[in-house]
């Protein structure tokens, strides 16, 4: 494992919209991974190096591993905020954890966590590019 820099995280608000739930309004589970990905995507934006840049680059982070534990459900029109933080970084894998509340009362609602291989555009196993290692570095002063 590479050391990481200071601990960066970055906390994202999402309104729950009528098709992210079931008929009783409750959030629909596999949403939650769905609301992982956005944080894991505005965590990127913050440190300076949205997606489309890491693509640019000519990598990929594909997910190998997902865990999600469900405390509480989200509701129909409720604000939940997204606490996404790079947790850790390998040779050639990344792995981040996620807190998600609801914004009115600070209630966790789920907590989990994603590992990504990095990938070139044919798919081979490589190494972390230097550009996410310098935004890192760059982001956590």
């Amino acid at each position: 494992m590479k050391k990481l820099p200071e601990k960066i995280t970055n906390v994202t608000s999402y309104r729950v919209i009528y098709g992210d739930t079931d008929q009783m309004g409750v959030v629909y589970y596999a949403n939650y991974l769905r609301w992982f990905e956005r944080g894991r995507s505005e965590f990127l934006r913050q440190i300076g190096l949205p997606y489309t840049a890491i693509e640019q680059a000519g990598f990929h982070f594909p997910v190998m591993d997902v865990n999600c534990h469900y405390n509480q459900s989200a509701h129909f029109d409720e604000v939940v905020q997204i606490e996404s933080e790079l947790a850790e970084m390998g040779r050639v894998s990344l792995s981040f954890s996620y807190r998600i509340s609801r914004e009115t009362d600070t209630c966790l609602l789920a907590t989990g966590s994603t590992k990504h291989a990095c990938i070139d555009h044919a798919g081979h196993v490589t190494r972390i590019p230097k550009i996410l290692e310098d935004a890192l570095k760059a982001a956590s002063r």
